[in-house]
């Protein structure tokens, strides 16, 4: 036997079911707007259900969809927004591992030993110079920039700075990498000093210390030895050393010897050449007639060599010293003494001097010698050469 179930009826229910027929009107009416619209004819169950519909819902449902389709616009854009953002992110470049492959690598290299890189200096202190080796921190100390001790890293090297070094140590304990650069400049440093020897140019060179036996220098980075004999024209003993440290001079590099680390250098053929230039100069000037003051230097039995300065030196022939006859210039010269003397003759480098020959510049009244005689009577003349010279008297 079939059991017929109830529904209560309730006020909720009746409400819900105008509601739902309400909006099928509704539907039904704006199909047939569309339709009449279209220029057809809608249905006869529509019509009688437009009918049905009250204007007031009709008029409400027409504009609901006026204000959907003026929104309809606003939307379109809104849903477009998003699309136009996904172009263009899916346009941009997608980075990878590999973008940033050599950044990894550089941080994970490690230096060797030996191994010659170029970095920037970072800072620099009085000791050391920090410096930026790609994503490493690499340390420089004075010691292995320059062996001169008074080299100063401050005026010499500044942030920024790109230098070439040598790998020293991997690691220092505190993740740096310990760098030289006097190692690595060491080729070039070589191949200017052999340059220098072989052109003998002329170098200024500061004397920062003394050896038993001469002093050292610093040329290109390189400790360099100066003998004392190389210092000077003259002898320097092993006590004037000191008083040479500090001092600049011009030298000559005179052996380079790489393989060896052997530097020498030498002052004195630089002075040699400067004074022989001097001497030239000087002997120029020295001309036939020229009466000057020089110093007796070195007295021999055949004259005395006279220095006229500049290291010019002329012969005093032994004839040439005194109106009087001498057997040997001592007679008359010292060594050391001050005289005033007469060029009489330059030829072949060979300068010959006088101290006579300033007597015979006097004029020639002054040289000739005074003649008087008693003339002897008319009849006396003539009786004979000696009767004639017999009144003459010489005073």
């Amino acid at each position: 036997m079939e059991q017929e179930i109830k529904t209560p009826v309730t006020e909720e229910s009746v409400q819900e079911a105008a509601v739902s027929e309400t909006v099928e009107a509704v539907s039904e009416s704006g199909e047939a707007i569309q339709a009449a619209a279209a220029g057809t004819e809608a249905p006869e169950t529509v019509s009688e259900a437009a009918e049905a519909v009250p204007a007031e819902a009709v008029a409400e449902a027409a504009e609901t969809a006026s204000e959907d389709h003026e929104a309809a616009p606003a939307a379109a854009e809104e849903a477009q927004a998003p699309a136009d953002e996904a172009q263009k992110k899916a346009e941009e470049p997608v980075e990878s591992m590999a973008d940033y492959e050599e950044e990894i690598d550089a941080s994970l290299r490690r230096y060797e030993r030996g191994e010659k890189v170029k970095c920037t200096v970072v800072s620099v202190d009085m000791d050391k110079i920090m410096v930026e080796l790609g994503s490493t921190t690499g340390i420089i100390r004075k010691q292995d920039v320059s062996d001169d001790p008074a080299y100063n890293l401050q005026e010499n090297i500044h942030p920024s700075d790109e230098v070439e070094a040598t790998v020293v140590r991997p690691d220092d304990g505190h993740g740096n990498v310990v760098l030289s650069m006097k190692a690595a400049s060491a080729q070039k440093a070589w191949d200017r000093l052999i340059s220098l020897l072989e052109s003998k140019e002329a170098v200024n060179v500061k004397i920062n210390g003394v050896t038993k036996s001469g002093v050292t220098t610093t040329l290109e980075g390189v400790r360099g030895f100066i003998p004392a004999s190389k210092l000077s024209l003259g002898f320097v003993s092993e006590e004037d050393l000191n008083n040479w440290v500090g001092k600049s001079i011009e030298a000559r590099v005179i052996t380079a010897q790489k393989d060896g680390r052997k530097l020498v250098l030498s002052a004195k053929e630089i002075l040699r050449e400067k004074e022989a230039e001097e001497r030239r100069e000087a002997a120029a000037a020295v001309k036939v007639g020229l009466v000057t003051e020089g110093t007796v230097e070195t007295i021999k039995d055949y004259g005395a060599f006279v220095n006229l300065g500049k290291g010019v030196t002329g012969l005093l022939h032994v004839s040439q010293i005194s109106q009087k006859r001498i057997k040997t210039p001592s007679e008359v010269l010292k060594e050391g003494e001050k005289v005033t003397v007469k060029v009489t003759k330059v030829a072949d480098g060979r300068i010959s001097l006088s101290m006579k020959a300033l007597d015979d510049s006097a004029p020639a009244a002054e040289r000739e010698e005074k003649v008087t005689f008693k003339l002897p009577k008319s009849e006396a003349i003539g009786t004979g050469l000696g009767d004639i010279l017999k009144g003459l008297k010489l005073n």
